[in-house]
């Protein structure tokens, strides 16, 4: 398992676009690991083919994607064929799904739903979702068991939040989303906050304590 904060080990792996060194391929982008259980299972088909519809919008964000099934390449490839039929997708498939048959990543990222297993008896990759800043650490995760999609928007706004935040003094609130308020950290001073922040709004609350501070997105 990785920490928030840490660097997210890079490995090597075979994928649809060949052999990648994870760390190489992500160069100063920002990374997405999504994991998958199985090759040719509904969920993942349609989950697959949302992101593979929302590329340009994580290519905007300078997000690289790269997905993570528990099949070999040969078999991503013929399932990358439904995947767009049943998305409606028809160009080029936009990113790689990576081969992990022997379960490798899976167990050294703790990827692994114990209550899913194939015919064979062996666990399930969960619905993973990584994300990786340009310095390599990692900056959110999220885990899903194998019987819930994901929520791709949902990823989107997690992203914009990260990217914002690593880059000015504010947090996000419940259910924000790009353009919406933001909160002034409250390791701020008001005095540093009025010049940061210009037109930072407080919010009373019962206890008196000035906390609750709100600004337009900077």
């Amino acid at each position: 398992m990785v920490n928030l904060g840490e660097i997210f080990p890079t490995f090597a792996a075979d994928t649809t676009i060949g052999q990648i060194e994870f760390h190489s391929w992500l160069g100063d982008s920002w990374g997405i690991l999504f994991s998958h259980p199985a090759d040719y299972t509904p969920v993942c088909t349609t989950e697959l083919g949302m992101v593979a519809k929302l590329t340009d919008e994580f290519k905007k964000r300078d997000v690289k994607l790269i997905a993570l099934s528990c099949d070999d390449v040969d078999s991503h490839k013929g399932w990358i064929e439904d995947i767009k039929t049943n998305s409606g997708f028809s160009q080029d498939w936009p990113y790689p799904i990576i081969a992990d048959q022997k379960r490798d990543l899976a167990v050294k990222f703790g990827m692994l739903d114990p209550d899913e297993k194939d015919d064979a008896g062996m666990a399930l990759t969960a619905r993973c979702v990584f994300i990786i800043g340009p310095d390599k650490k990692l900056k959110l995760s999220i885990l899903y068991p194998a019987t819930t999609g994901r929520n791709f928007d949902e990823i989107l706004r997690v992203i914009d939040s990260l990217q914002l935040t690593a880059t000015k003094r504010v947090a996000t609130p419940a259910n924000w989303t790009s353009g919406n308020e933001c909160m002034v950290l409250p390791n701020i001073p008001d005095e540093e906050a009025r010049k940061l922040f210009p037109n930072f709004r407080k919010q009373d609350v019962p206890s008196g304590k000035n906390y609750m501070r709100f600004t337009p997105q900077p």
